[in-house]
């Protein structure tokens, strides 16, 4: 994904690590980069705020329960792949 309009930071690399800022996994400087980027570009805001109510949703299901690091690493490559074959579309 890409607004299109020029940013620091591409769209797609702030898409990438979103997971990853919402659950405060990248370092002080990388989270101010994201969040300088998701101040300026509406379309990347309003996807990170669909994943971050899709993250609320499976921690209200899954309770406390933590997911194995295998399976957290798996799910990140996924969706690294679909942000990245979806840039590829647009």
């Amino acid at each position: 994904m890409s607004c299109g309009k020029p940013h620091e930071t591409d769209c797609r690399d702030v898409l990438a690590e979103v997971y990853m800022y919402l659950d405060l996994e990248c370092d002080e400087s990388r989270r101010s980069v994201i969040s300088t980027h998701l101040d300026e570009c509406t379309p990347c805001l309003r996807e990170y705020g669909i994943e971050q109510e899709v993250k609320a949703l499976v921690a209200r299901c899954c309770g406390a329960e933590t997911a194995p690091a295998s399976l957290r690493e798996r799910l990140r490559v996924k969706l690294s792949e679909i942000v990245v074959f979806e840039g590829r579309e647009l």
